[in-house]
């Protein structure tokens, strides 16, 4: 069964930022030419996630006061204490909470996701970069 993998990079700007990607996705997926098996959506970051959400601006706000109830800043954070200059420590937690991947079958060379869902990168970081994601698709 062939696989193939294409990256993505995103300039995001940190804060619990959302970015969506679903179309990126779906052009990866279409450029294999393969019409059905698995997507696997991977980002090469601690302080960020992919997941699915219903994409809408309530949503996004919600999203961002979720995890700043949940793993707020915190300059006592170990990581932030003994690395000189680190501020992000609720970034590297958040992300490990959150995860670093997705997985999403398709067939017909359609991603099958719900009617709503979209596939997002939060970035929790405390600042803007350049985020990688690797799309690793599966199929035939």
């Amino acid at each position: 069964m062939p696989v193939t993998s294409i990256p993505i990079r995103l300039d995001m700007k940190g804060a619990t930022q959302v970015e969506n990607i679903t179309a990126h996705v779906q052009k990866a997926l279409e450029s294999t030419g393969l019409t059905a098996g698995i997507v696997t959506v991977f980002i090469r970051h601690t302080t960020a996630s992919v997941m699915i959400i219903e994409d809408e601006p309530g949503i996004r706000a919600d999203t961002k006061s979720f995890w700043d109830r949940l793993i707020p800043a915190d300059p006592t954070l170990q990581h932030n204490t003994r690395n000189a200059g680190e501020d992000n420590g609720h970034s590297h937690l958040r992300g490990q909470l959150q995860g670093p991947s997705i997985v999403i079958p398709f067939t017909d060379r359609a991603l099958l996701l719900g009617m709503w869902q979209q596939i997002v990168v939060v970035d929790f970081d405390t600042r803007a970069r350049m985020r990688e994601l690797i799309v690793q698709i599966l199929g035939e």
